[in-house]
């Protein structure tokens, strides 16, 4: 050992110097740790901080999309509920058209197609339906069959009794259809 040779003065001091080192090396280590405990502990955090910022940004996507749906469903129900007065305005303007009072006729149409045109500029449309339509259960609702008049109006629509619409790309009201047989 290399303590033989030295005073005890030296002995100390270097015992001394190396308890010193020892403790500065300690803590150097126990700072790295301390160092490497707080980056994992701010490594956490932020990902903890990431996560809930992406839910919230989810939260505020998935409630745009509900809020957007109540008006377009808000919209619907009150288009549907109006649908019998557009359908009120065709049977008055088949009927008025009989007559010979075109002033009347001419009156009620004008009333009828502004009506018309506000729920068209809300997003309504009308289900093209005719007779001799192919009948498709997808599109039309069959009130009822009944012997066809012609061969050609077999498994065909015969008859149109209520128009059907559309709001958007969603059929509100299919259109009620007589089919033949």
């Amino acid at each position: 050992m290399k303590f033989k040779n030295m005073g005890k003065k030296d002995k100390i001091e270097d015992v001394e110097s190396n308890v010193d080192d020892t403790v500065n090396e300690t803590s150097q280590a126990e700072e790295l740790t301390v160092e490497e405990q707080l980056q994992e502990d701010l490594g956490k955090e932020k990902d903890k901080f990431l996560r809930l910022f992406a839910d919230f940004e989810n939260y505020k996507k998935r409630t745009s999309k509900e809020r957007m749906e109540l008006f377009r469903t808000a919209g619907q129900e009150v288009i549907l509920s109006l649908l019998p007065v557009l359908d009120d305005f065709d049977r008055a303007l088949n009927e008025i058209s009989k007559t010979e009072d075109k002033e009347l006729l001419q009156g009620v149409e004008l009333i009828r197609n502004k009506f018309k045109n506000t729920l068209e500029i809300k997003g309504l449309e009308e289900v093209g339906t005719a007779k001799g339509d192919v009948f498709n259960a997808d599109l039309h609702e069959a009130i009822t069959q009944i012997p066809a008049p012609s061969d050609d109006l077999k498994g065909k629509v015969v008859d149109v009794i209520e128009k059907g619409y559309k709001l958007g790309d969603k059929v509100i009201r299919f259109p009620k259809v007589i089919t033949g047989f």
